[in-house]
């Protein structure tokens, strides 16, 4: 008799597919582990003392996965997956993988909090880039850093798409669990199977990673921060290996990292079709021209104002490098530093902390709001204007020439809306856990938008960083990173009634 962690009636009146969607997260509690055990032999060389840790910590998570995900196979198998079981799979499977990939840390002793732990680990596979660490970073063992990097570079595309390259399964075609998890509001099909559109993503993503990895030890960085640091920078995710992060190294690795940033932050459907020989998509793309306009404004107005503020000493070609790094290191929420951008003055502080609402495109790994976003809101809004003159024509809002469907605006200015309300609570309850306006601003902004640093506490400057707030506030920030990464709705919809009603 085989054996099952539960009998489930086949007719049985349940709100969602239960036994598929633990099938699932078990197989992606199992992924975890293996993802996990690539950090092994980087332990074993450096000999860092965390070997052990990590691999009771995999193999335990392996076990685990391939028990649960066994048992509930066949059970799993009677009943069709529906979208509400696609929502439900990608916002718990962030939350199961944030759970068991922080245990590592605490069994090696490196970060002894579970709390501390699970936000650094959240923190990683929503490629936000706040740490905890404060200035123990350079302290941490290597295998754990490894460990640290991979989080971000899976996080990065993403675990649902990951696990739908490798499942053919779901009848709802894979793409309500797409359209769920990849960055943005209307996610682009490269071919009409899912899996194919899943796998050539990856190869896009893999690849760039490498390139990037080949060019930083060009520049001579060593295999393993290159490494981490290529992880990092694809996924915009901001750990880095050093606690002076990327200013830790020389410009021509500096100028690699800039570069990166700005392909990870390009819709990666575009950089597709880019790298198949059609780069003439790139620039026929709206957001793309905004994305490309928008970032050399930014770098030619900070450029002029940190040059002639003296804050490099009359070197321009400093005030260039540290310019365009920070412009996009916030701009496309990847959160490395080569300057502190909070020592520029008032204008460029603001500047910089608005910026962090942006996001670079959507389809790119990147947070924030998306800049396609902002433009069908632009657009929309002048449109409403004509209207109010013209209230009988008919003015859709264009994109990339085409009429965008109403329902797809009206998504867009509800997401626009909820991100405000959500940003303006966090600040209202970061405040009540005592920390000053700035600092709540700060921490907010630098979590729901998946960016990592901020200003206040969390200003770049700061060494401690996330490590001084309250274990209360760590947990909050934690469901923000969750809620950014996710575009809100994915998550919020687990929190309404009408979610688990039958009808």
């Amino acid at each position: 008799m085989p054996f099952v962690l539960w009998s489930v009636p086949e007719k049985a009146p349940i709100m969602f597919n239960f036994v598929a969607v633990f099938n699932i997260l078990c197989l992606l509690t199992g992924l975890s582990g293996i993802a996990m055990l690539f950090s092994l032999p980087f332990s074993y060389y450096y000999q860092d003392g965390s070997a052990n840790a990590i691999l009771i910590s995999g193999w335990g998570s392996v076990l685990l996965g391939l028990a649960g995900w066994f048992s509930t196979r066949k059970a799993a198998q009677k009943r069709e997956l529906k979208k509400k079981d696609g929502y439900v799979i990608v916002s718990l499977g962030w939350v199961v993988m944030s759970f068991i990939g922080a245990i590592p840390y605490v069994l090696s002793g490196a970060i002894p909090s579970y709390t501390d732990a699970f936000f650094e680990t959240m923190s990683g596979f929503t490629t936000t880039g706040a740490s905890i660490l404060g200035t123990e970073i350079e302290a941490l063992p290597k295998g754990l850093h490894f460990w640290r990097a991979m989080t971000h570079w899976i996080g990065g595309m993403g675990i649902i798409v990951l696990t739908i390259a490798i499942l053919p399964l779901l009848g709802i075609g894979g793409m309500q669990l797409y359209a769920a998890e990849v960055p943005g509001p209307t996610p682009d099909k490269l071919t009409p199977r899912i899996r194919e559109t899943a796998k050539r993503l990856w190869l896009v993503y893999v690849s760039l990673t490498l390139v990037e990895l080949v060019l930083l030890m060009l520049g001579g960085m060593n295999f393993f921060d290159a490494a981490c640091h290529s992880m990092a920078t694809l996924s915009t995710g901001g750990f880095s290996t050093q606690q002076a992060s990327v200013s830790a190294f020389g410009p021509y690795l500096q100028y690699v990292i800039t570069f990166f940033m700005f392909l990870a932050g390009v819709n990666f459907a575009l950089t597709f079709h880019a790298l198949r020989g059609k780069p003439l998509k790139l620039w026929q793309n709206e957001e793309f021209r905004l994305y490309t306009f928008v970032t050399l404004i930014l770098i030619t107005v900070v450029t002029t104002i940190v040059y002639f503020i003296g804050s490099t000493d009359g070197n321009l070609e400093k005030a260039f490098r540290d310019s365009s790094f920070q412009v996009l290191a916030i701009m496309t929420t990847t959160g490395f530093g080569t300057a502190d951008y909070t020592s520029w003055g008032p204008f460029l502080k603001v500047l910089f902390f608005v910026l962090m609402f942006s996001g670079a495109c959507a389809g790119s790994t990147s947070g924030g709001m998306k800049l396609v976003r902002f433009l069908v809101i632009f657009k929309n809004s002048y449109l409403e204007l004509k209207r109010q003159v013209h209230p009988k024509a008919i003015l859709p809002v264009r994109f990339n020439g085409k009429a965008i469907p109403q329902d797809v605006v009206s998504r867009i200015l509800s997401f626009f809306v909820i991100f405000i309300i959500i940003f303006v609570a966090g600040v209202f309850i970061m405040g009540a856990m005592g920390l000053d306006f700035e600092s709540s601003l700060g921490t907010v902004a630098a979590s729901l938008g998946n960016i990592g640093p901020g200003i206040g506490i969390v200003a770049p400057s700061n060494a401690q960083n996330f490590a001084q707030l309250p274990d209360a506030g760590k947990w909050f920030l934690s469901f923000l990173m969750l809620l950014g990464r996710l575009e809100l709705f994915t998550v919020l919809m687990l929190f309404s009634p009408f979610f688990w009603r039958d009808s």
